[in-house]
């Protein structure tokens, strides 16, 4: 199976600025492209899974409920641009939770390729910090980072570990992707 993870905010839908959170549909924007992107994707029989942490949650910001909404409607939207998401994994914990999902840490990864039986090496995990590249590295994925959400490249000397690719935008990322392929 091809398979592809993505984070939500940054990659398919406007970063909504440092400590904040998407917490309605009115405020979820699809970033330029994206849903052309997903499509992209699910023409070349890739799997996609968007793997998120989402504290927003337990942090009282929104309900299960409100995400949940977000999520559906997320779904319907792309699957009207003729894409697919396989799967939505969400870890709704606080960094002090220390729990084994929440990204930098590979479980929502984990429990993805147990189910649906993913080669991690020959997968990608797309995103827009450098959280994202640690949870790829974790997770035995190739990292791509993108500049369209959190991360910048002039912080590019801070990072801890450098991602695999770099790119502007998801619809350049999968441009790449299925070139390779």
């Amino acid at each position: 199976m091809k398979a592809i993870f993505l984070d939500r905010d940054g990659v398919i839908n406007k970063y909504p600025g440092d400590g904040k959170y998407v917490t309605s549909w009115k405020e979820f924007h699809f970033l330029p492209k994206a849903k052309s992107a997903l499509r992209k994707l699910h023409e070349n029989d890739f799997k996609i899974f968007v793997v998120s942490n989402q504290a927003g949650v337990n942090k009282g910001l929104l309900s299960r409920q409100a995400l949940d909404d977000i999520t559906e409607r997320m779904l319907n939207e792309i699957k009207k641009s003729k894409g697919e998401i396989k799967g939505v994994y969400y870890c709704t914990h606080r960094q002090e939770d220390n729990c084994s999902c929440r990204k930098p840490k590979a479980g929502l990864i984990l429990g993805a390729q147990k189910k649906y039986h993913i080669d991690l090496k020959k997968t990608y995990f797309i995103g827009d910090t450098i959280r994202d590249v640690q949870t790829a590295k974790a997770a035995g994925c190739k990292a791509i980072l993108l500049l369209s959400g959190k991360e910048k490249i002039s912080n590019r000397k801070n990072w801890p570990l450098k991602p695999d690719h770099i790119f502007p935008s998801l619809y350049d990322s999968i441009e790449f992707i299925l070139k390779k392929k």
